[in-house]
């Protein structure tokens, strides 16, 4: 069963994908991904369609007999890619040299735009999901990208604040808010001539850092040719942060926020960023999204920003360290 219902609580559609229960845990001897097991041609960075979607631009007709006046349904339209980093199975982002991040980055806006190219899809969402504490099952490097047919409920709440924010003060709530957030100087972790790494004054997760694009853009794809080189650099090194944090390969959800597609004009008041989730608030405990979070959306981060902010700062700085040591591809 492949179908999207509507949820009339939270006025929101949620995705109805049996066809995912199927995802193998990998045997340790055989990844489709490596281009050894034949699956995949030789490549640097690769788009795959993903295997076991929740949306496909061919979707099934929803089940007969389900849905009536009161429970609604609707087909499961839309598109789901995977992104593949490196042909190296065991390659990390911080290995990558800065061409093949930009060869990375590139390949997220050709991406980008074949999905927004198709009017019925109203919002592009690259993301990562990195170790088995969110869920992975596919260890070679990789991550994704989703074209919904709809704008989700969390952009949405992003995208009307954006607007109210602009239509009261005429400017940009992002670009307000790193402006503010420079002016502090308590959370900056680091900053190149293009991005800023910041842990937000409101952060829900204790290490979760955000970057910023310096300019205000509404798409990855309206960055220049050499802000994407950065914006590579700057993903990379945000990475070798999180893995010098406490020496291990730091599981998170990089999640890009751009503007909605084909649903109107947000030039003004939407700015291109990535936020982080990592699910760590210590080197062995995990910080769990239980009942407040998930049954009230009310958020519970059990540190300090100010001082994880220290934290990551010393990382970048350890990381930064001993770059120099780092055999890259």
């Amino acid at each position: 069963m492949a179908e999207l219902r509507w949820h009339p609580l939270i006025q929101d559609w949620v995705m109805i994908a049996s066809n995912r229960q199927g995802r193998p845990q990998m045997p340790k001897d055989y990844c489709p991904f490596c281009p050894s097991f034949g699956n995949v041609p030789d490549y640097e960075v690769l788009e795959y369609d993903n295997d076991f979607p929740a949306l496909s631009q061919n979707p099934p007709e929803p089940d007969e007999g389900i849905a009536n006046d009161f429970f609604k349904v609707k087909p499961s339209y839309g598109k789901c890619e995977v992104i593949l980093y490196s042909p190296g199975h065991t390659v990390t982002m911080p290995e990558l040299s800065y061409d093949h991040m930009k060869k990375l980055v590139d390949l997220w806006c050709e991406r980008f735009n074949v999905m927004r190219s198709d009017e019925k899809i109203k919002y592009v969402f690259p993301f990562e999901n990195r170790g088995e504490v969110v869920g992975v099952t596919m260890p070679h490097p990789h991550g994704q990208m989703y074209g919904y047919s709809f704008i989700p409920k969390k952009l949405q709440l992003e995208t009307a604040s954006a607007k109210e924010y602009y239509e009261k003060t005429g400017n940009c709530l992002f670009c307000d808010t790193l402006k503010n957030e420079l002016e502090a100087q308590k959370r900056i972790i680091f900053q190149n001539e293009h991005f800023t790494v910041y842990l937000p004054f409101y952060c829900e997760y204790p290490y979760g850092v955000y970057i910023m694009a310096n300019r205000h853009v509404q798409y990855i794809t309206d960055l220049t040719e050499e802000e994407k080189y950065t914006l590579g650099v700057t993903i990379r090194d945000t990475v070798g942060m999180l893995d010098s944090l406490f020496d291990y390969r730091f599981p998170y959800m990089m999640c890009m926020h751009n503007a909605p597609v084909n649903s109107g004009d947000y030039s003004k008041d939407f700015h291109f960023h990535i936020e982080f989730f990592p699910p760590m608030r210590s080197a062995d405990k995990q910080k769990f999204n239980a009942s407040s979070e998930t049954g009230a959306w009310a958020c519970c981060n059990p540190t300090c920003p100010e001082e994880t902010s220290k934290e990551l700062r010393a990382a970048y700085a350890k990381y930064k360290e001993n770059e120099d040591k780092i055999q890259r591809v």
